[in-house]
């Protein structure tokens, strides 16, 4: 049940990057236009500089939609959990009964108090 609903999440997601894309490729696109004209009107290249931050959100969301970058981040996922499990370890360890009980007593005196 609780791979269905990350399935659904995710497929949510790749909807959501994919609207996205469409509408920022058309603002990208006409600022290319724009931007590219402006630099040749005014004769100034620095003109075209807003198009590096943008063409890397671009090309982000693209591999994100059309792309592997789906893939890679799950491979990577994958090589975490094989190669570098500790990493994913909680701090202190893992959370014990007494530490519930701890945590339930202190939450139950500070209702009481008040």
């Amino acid at each position: 049940l609780q791979n269905l609903v990350r399935e659904r999440q995710t497929a949510m997601q790749i909807a959501w990057t994919r609207e996205f894309l469409k509408y920022f490729g058309t603002f990208y696109g006409l600022s290319t236009v724009v931007l590219t004209t402006g630099a040749i009107k005014r004769k100034k290249p620095a003109v075209l500089l807003p198009l590096l931050p943008l063409s890397f959100v671009f090309c982000y969301h693209y591999d994100m939609d059309y792309g592997t970058l789906l893939e890679r981040i799950k491979g990577e996922a994958e090589n975490i959990l094989e190669t570098q499990s500790t990493l994913l370890e909680l701090p202190k360890g893992p959370l014990t009964f007494e530490d519930l009980e701890k945590i339930r007593i202190s939450q139950s005196n500070f209702c009481t108090e008040k």
